[in-house]
């Protein structure tokens, strides 16, 4: 039974399993970044055929990262991760605690890089100029007596042998980040016209009602075209309302969203009605009124007496961009009709009256919400790996010691010293310090 324990334990702490695994990963990576994902069924088998279209669907391919064998894949990565960490930490964290005071002295002299130098000075005295030399390049000592002399001992970067450690932290992190976005939050959609609030947006896919706990609406939509026609760029102006009162506002375009309550909002698409929103002012009573209206259609302003409409419209020398004839009348006159570009304000005179009259294409704007309550934990495990790798790979553990000791009528140092990995820096640096101690100890001669 014991050995089935060691065996199985054995199998999950293997490196080899973590190398199969990683490959399976980056191949199932591959293939869901090939063929689209989410798409519907009548798509996959107009483009792969009917046989292999049902196989996709076999095998989760169409929502793969959601399927139960990926999800598996990441789960066995993660056991294996947390294993060889259980395997292996404790002998590592030896190495970082332990105490090199006590090592074995017949070890030294076997290490490379290692340095001997003889002086005729007394211990004591060599000994302090050895300390000063170890502190002007940084390397806090510490000492003890061994068989008759003295040895210190200094270090640097113990902790760094544990970069490799913060590194599978914090794919395990990555995972649950992951895990819990996937459970916990969703994606949806919502096309919202201008002047309209909503608390409801669309999951993806199922098209399910998902309640926000909030209203956003869409103050204005801004559509800016390229000098050809084409479009430049859409904007959409939006505001948060918690029980009717706006608690956020921003002006949002592709790539800069607006977040509020892990939500997110983003600027995806828009949609044109066809229709105007007019707005009117008295500018001797001020008042002033929103009118959505559509061409050859005619509106009437009670409040005011006034009736206006759309009844033509031409292109101007800016492709996309339009200017329409309008007709406005309060009866003080019947007025001549005037051009307005789509955007634009003017003022407007009728017998002893002056309006303000603003006009603009009517939109909807198309958002993208996400919310994903696991995010921070992925910001936090890529933050954690950058680190770690940094760490492992750019750190080292460091460590000399100097054995000090009276022979005869002599006093002889040795120096030596190692380092876990980027052994030629380490040489270069050891050769810095033995020169140091070195210049220190003939100023006693």
């Amino acid at each position: 039974m014991s050995n089935q324990k060691n065996s199985i334990w054995s199998f999950f702490a293997s490196v080899k399993l973590a190398l199969f695994v990683l490959f399976l990963l980056a191949v199932a990576s591959i293939i869901g970044t090939v063929i689209p994902q989410n798409s519907p069924m009548e798509a996959y088998v107009q483009q792969y055929g009917e046989n292999m279209a049902r196989l996709f669907q076999v095998l989760d391919i169409p929502d793969m990262y959601n399927s139960w064998w990926f999800v598996s894949l990441l789960v066995l990565l993660g056991l294996n991760l947390t294993i060889c960490t259980i395997e292996r930490l404790p002998h590592v964290w030896a190495m970082v605690v332990m105490d090199n005071l006590q090592t074995d002295l017949d070890r030294l002299p076997k290490m490379n890089p290692r340095k001997e130098i003889v002086t005729s000075a007394s211990p004591e005295n060599t000994a302090e100029q050895v300390r000063a030399g170890l502190n002007g390049k940084g390397w806090k000592s510490k000492e003890t007596e061994r068989d008759g002399g003295l040895l210190l001992f200094a270090q640097k970067g113990p902790w760094t042998r544990l970069g490799v450690y913060v590194v599978h932290t914090s794919i395990l992190v990555i995972f649950a980040g992951a895990m819990i976005g996937s459970y916990f939050g969703y994606k949806g959609s919502i096309m919202l016209p201008e002047t309209r609030k909503t608390d409801t947006i669309y999951q993806f896919q199922t098209q399910k009602p998902i309640n926000l706990g909030f209203e956003v609406l869409c103050k204005r939509f801004t559509l800016s075209h390229y000098p050809n026609g084409a479009p430049k760029e859409f904007r959409s102006d939006l505001a948060i309302l918690e029980n009717g009162k706006e608690v956020l506002s921003k002006s949002i375009v592709v790539n800069d969203p607006l977040s509020y309550k892990g939500h997110t909002f983003y600027q995806s698409s828009y949609q044109s009605y066809e229709k105007f929103l007019v707005t009117l002012v008295n500018n001797q009573t001020q008042n002033k009124e929103l009118f959505l209206i559509e061409p050859g259609k005619e509106i009437k302003w009670d409040g005011e007496n006034v009736t206006f409409g759309i009844i033509n419209r031409n292109m101007t020398d800016t492709p996309m961009k339009f200017q329409y004839k309008i007709w406005l009348t309060d009866g003080s006159g019947s007025g001549e009709p005037f051009w307005i570009t789509d955007g634009d304000s003017m003022t407007v005179s009728r017998g002893d009256k002056q309006y303000t009259f603003a006009m603009k294409e009517f939109f909807a704007t198309g958002l993208q919400v996400t919310k994903d309550p696991g995010v921070w934990y992925v910001y936090l495990g890529c933050t954690l790996m950058l680190l770690g790798l940094m760490v492992a790979f750019f750190l080292s553990h460091q460590r000399v010691w100097v054995y000090i000791k009276k022979e005869n009528d002599e006093t002889h140092i040795m120096i030596c010293g190692n380092s876990n990995k980027n052994k030629p820096a380490f040489e270069k640096s050891f050769e810095a310090l033995t020169a140091a101690i070195t210049a220190k100890v003939q100023t006693l001669s």
